[in-house]
């Protein structure tokens, strides 16, 4: 058993560009995708187990959907990825009137609803927008004006809906209608240059928001009034998304990024890019299925 504060590399993969890591319950794994990388990932920590796809581009994220498959971002276009056929299986195609545009981070909803932000490769245009995909035929933008739009999330009873826009440093916060429309949109927590850039979150069973922050070395724990609450310290700087699982779902899975490393940073930071792992001594939420309309 880990300490608390003990921070370990369970896969020094060197991964480019590591995100969206999620606990399949059943297969008792954490899967994640390595962006820039295109490929996904796939570790059983009890029997140290890995696998990896290549997908046909870069994959933003990798979500369940039914058993067996899998949703996933591609640049402008969700997807359907079967591992066992090593096949993906395009779904919708959007955003075809911002071409340097590409999916980014996601999540799935109590409800089992799809949701997705879109961004600027180039990290110039604030032409990303935030998708809702559940019982309609097409996904339904909800916001938008994000140059990278990342780490939607939850809170538990589904009522609070969160979303970052990295490069302004800020995270909103939105109230959720039942059917999923999102209002009240306030600045959550605004953040300063040298927390680093807010990347991914997760929301956990208490009802508090863990942060990752590239360029800021650690996960950052924030109770739902926005407080500070922890900080967890990792050995690399780019830190991009915790997910929970493991037993009662309380190790924190963490994926980490090379991308925008100095050949000397690199050298000082040799397990950039790896999947760590540490007790959380809190519990996760369970991943819900994705569950969506198709044609």
């Amino acid at each position: 058993m880990r300490s608390p504060e003990a921070v370990e590399c369970i896969w020094p993969l060197e991964a480019s560009l590591g995100e969206g890591p999620f606990w399949s319950a059943a297969e008792r794994a954490v899967w994640f995708v390595d962006i820039f990388g295109k490929q996904l990932h796939r570790f059983e920590p009890a029997k140290n187990i890995r696998r990896s796809w290549t997908a046909p581009a870069k994959v933003s994220f990798v979500l369940p959907q039914t058993q067996g498959s899998f949703l996933v971002g591609l640049p402008g276009a969700v997807a359907r990825f079967r591992p066992d056929k090593d096949e993906f299986e395009i779904l919708e195609r959007l955003e075809e009137h911002h071409p340097k545009n590409r999916l980014n981070d996601a999540c799935v909803d109590p409800q089992c609803r799809l949701w997705f932000g879109t961004m600027d490769e180039d990290a110039q245009r604030k032409s990303g927008a935030i998708y809702r995909w559940g019982d309609e035929a097409d996904p339904v933008e909800v916001d938008s004006g994000y140059c990278i739009s990342n780490g939607p999330a939850f809170s538990p009873d589904g009522r609070t809906f969160y979303a970052t826009d990295t490069l302004d440093r800020v995270i909103y916060r939105f109230r959720v209608t039942e059917d999923g429309r999102l209002h009240r949109k306030e600045p959550f927590i605004q953040f300063q240059s040298k927390d680093g850039y807010p990347d991914g979150t997760t929301v956990d069973a208490e009802g508090c928001l863990w942060v990752a922050f590239y360029g800021g070395w650690s996960v950052r724990r924030f109770s739902p009034t926005g407080e500070m609450i922890r900080e967890v310290n990792l050995p690399c700087a780019n830190v991009t998304k915790l997910a929970f699982g493991g037993d009662g779902l309380r190790t924190a899975f963490v994926t980490t990024a090379r991308d925008g490393l100095s050949p000397q940073e690199l050298l000082e930071q040799p397990l950039a890019g790896g999947l760590f792992a540490f007790e959380a001594g809190v519990s996760g939420l369970p991943q819900a299925q994705c569950s969506i309309a198709e044609k």
